[in-house]
């Protein structure tokens, strides 16, 4: 049985694959539309969502199949107190697919562990969120022609951008990838993403605070908000939110074939004068969402044949389990106490541990 956590958890072959089978979808609906009879998708969604919720249910509909959940913690047994790992325990006994947003870093970790179905991360706190990442892959491969030899501009919130932090992982995979981190000093992104994805593999990046610089050099401009509920103090957020506003005077400085993206809810970061341009590619890519998300939920019931070698499994030699706490507030062990405290061995050279579950460097 396999999971979606990480994007990682694919190889590029599989993920290349899901694309094809995503655009014989969109050229063959028909062809598609009974595969999932029979089949319940559980849309477990602890915090509030429009795109990925409504993608996954629509997707899931036109499949065939059928759908139940929450929408919020507020009307789940979450709200007495539940844990994760009962919740997960309970649902999959009522589906056949499960899905999950959760505030908390690793909370679907501990959902898969649990669940006697395929998982599906839909976002865990400002961690990761993989199907965003498939539909972000789909739709640069549609608008610009390959995922390789791309300048990859990435502004906003870096540091709380699960989006973000997703994206980086899976196009750090593809030959001559060069990143522009544009962010303020406060929301740079975090140092373990940073190491494993881009300075151990040896790949070009640059760090600057000025949108107007970086833009005329970008392939992809990838924009994102910046996340009030990621806060602990609003005179911070507010300080920080108009930081970076894609307006059409900043437009006219980027290349004509530069595509524009954002994985939406947006704020006020892109003019709404902005959407009639051309480079403008976030409304067609919240619509490839729902025809990858169905290649997903298709290859995870192995609805569909699949030949393509999956992404190498994580040695359990190099996790060790209660040696360490984690002091992540934000990680899903911080509030459910009887969770083994897990750490994989990132570096060994210099003995660095980080929490399987969120990251967090240990030492």
């Amino acid at each position: 049985m396999r999971n979606l956590i990480n994007i990682l958890d694919f190889s590029v072959e599989e993920i290349d694959r899901l694309i094809d089978v995503a655009d014989d979808i969109i050229k063959n609906p028909e062809s598609y539309s009974e595969v999932c009879r029979h089949k319940i998708l559980a849309t477990l969604f602890y915090e509030p969502s429009t795109r990925t919720r409504l993608s996954f249910e629509s997707a899931m509909l036109s499949l065939g199949g059928s759908v139940l959940g929450f929408s919020e913690a507020g009307s789940s047994s979450a709200s007495k107190g539940e844990s994760v790992a009962d919740t997960a325990t309970m649902v999959s006994a009522y589906s056949d697919i499960v899905v999950m947003r959760h505030p908390k870093e690793g909370a679907p970790i501990v959902a898969a562990q649990h669940s006697s179905v395929p998982v599906i991360n839909a976002g865990d706190g400002g961690h990761y969120h993989p199907t965003q990442t498939l539909t972000d892959l789909m739709t640069i491969r549609h608008e610009k022609g390959r995922l390789d030899n791309l300048t990859i501009g990435l502004c906003g919130d870096l540091k709380f951008g699960r989006t973000v932090h997703s994206l980086i992982s899976a196009m750090s995979r593809y030959s001559g990838v060069k990143f522009v981190l544009i962010s303020p000093e406060e929301l740079r992104l975090p140092g373990f993403v940073k190491y494993e994805y881009i300075e151990k593999k040896g790949i070009e990046f640059v760090q600057c605070q000025s949108l107007e610089e970086a833009i005329p050099s970008l392939d992809v401009l990838y924009m994102t908000r910046i996340q009030r509920e990621r806060f602990v103090s609003d005179d911070e957020y507010l300080r920080l939110k108009d930081t970076y506003i894609l307006t059409e005077d900043k437009m006219r400085l980027a290349g004509s074939d530069m595509i524009v993206m954002h994985p939406l809810p947006r704020v006020n970061e892109i003019s709404v004068a902005v959407d009639s341009d051309s480079r403008a590619c976030y409304f067609k890519q919240a619509k490839y969402g729902r025809y990858i998300r169905m290649a997903l939920i298709m290859k995870l019931l192995g609805l569909i044949k699949d030949d393509a070698a999956p992404a190498p499994r994580e040695s359990e030699e190099e996790i060790v389990y209660n040696r360490f706490r984690c002091r992540n507030t934000r990680c899903i062990t911080s509030v459910e106490q009887e969770l083994v405290q897990a750490f994989k061995l990132t570096d060994k050279e210099n003995g660095i541990y980080r929490c399987v579950y969120c990251e967090t460097r240990q030492n």
